[in-house]
């Protein structure tokens, strides 16, 4: 008989507390964000909106770097619950769930733009992300979504079979050393693939956030469509089809 799992230790009373007044601080520094830019960011006022002295809220975020780094850590979380949330409601069959989940992101990115302006406009100055910290554990999460719904029922034979250009040996070699929880257990022919997808998505739900395609006006929705429609059908005209499973022979008698 398998031991019984030790029940979970209860927060302490002065633990929940601090995890109250983090999510406040959080709370204010994202409405601060979204009202005045990520760049205009301030320790002191938003200690200042919460009735706190800037050496109170250093008992939680010892700097600035510390709560930023919460901040994009956070917001690449709720990026990633709102589009894995859109797949899991997905009912239409028609529409593949990478697209379904490309939209996802564009409404969250559209909802948000502060926030998407914080991780992925231009870089806060002086600050540095952790290497390897919780904000890169946050992206392969993220990258981890669009992998599953853009290679899924594929096998690893026929995704390193994709017709892309040669790649060059320093590029395929840095695409072996990826780590295993990124893309590091793809072929490099489909790592390259998913980059390249990555960015045609990307990019063109930047230029909608940022004001650079307002000329198209209400139909952007459906230009966006379009584009992942034809992106996912590229990149699956790139792959083989699976080999047809060879019957064993049949016995001689």
């Amino acid at each position: 008989m398998p031991p019984a799992e030790a029940p979970a230790a209860v927060p302490t009373l002065r633990q929940r507390r601090r995890a109250v007044a983090v999510q406040e601080i959080l709370s204010a520094a994202e409405s601060h964000i979204a009202e005045h830019g990520p760049h205009s960011l301030s320790l002191r006022a938003v200690a200042r909106s919460l009735g706190m002295t800037v050496q109170a809220l250093y008992h939680y975020f010892p700097s600035r770097d510390d709560l930023v780094t919460a901040l994009i850590t956070k917001a690449y979380d709720d990026l990633a619950d709102a589009v894995q949330a859109t797949v899991d409601a997905a009912h239409d069959t028609a529409v593949p769930r990478l697209v379904v989940a490309a939209e996802g992101y564009r409404r969250w990115a559209i909802a948000n733009p502060e926030r998407f302006q914080l991780i992925y406009g231009a870089p806060l100055q002086h600050y540095r992300a952790p290497a390897d910290g919780p904000t890169t554990q946050a992206v392969r999460r993220m990258s981890a979504i669009f992998q599953q719904e853009l290679f899924a029922g594929l096998t690893t034979q026929q995704l390193g079979a994709a017709d892309t250009p040669a790649l060059s040996p320093p590029l395929r070699k840095h695409l072996e050393g990826l780590p295993p929880d990124g893309l590091g257990d793809l072929p490099p022919a489909a790592a390259a693939l998913i980059l390249s997808s990555w960015g045609h998505m990307h990019g063109l739900v930047a230029l909608e956030v940022f004001g650079h395609t307002a000329f198209i006006g209400t139909h952007q929705a459906e230009i966006f469509r379009i584009a992942m429609l034809d992106m996912y059908a590229d990149v699956h005209r790139r792959i083989p089809a699976a080999e047809p499973a060879v019957a064993p022979p049949e016995p001689t008698t």
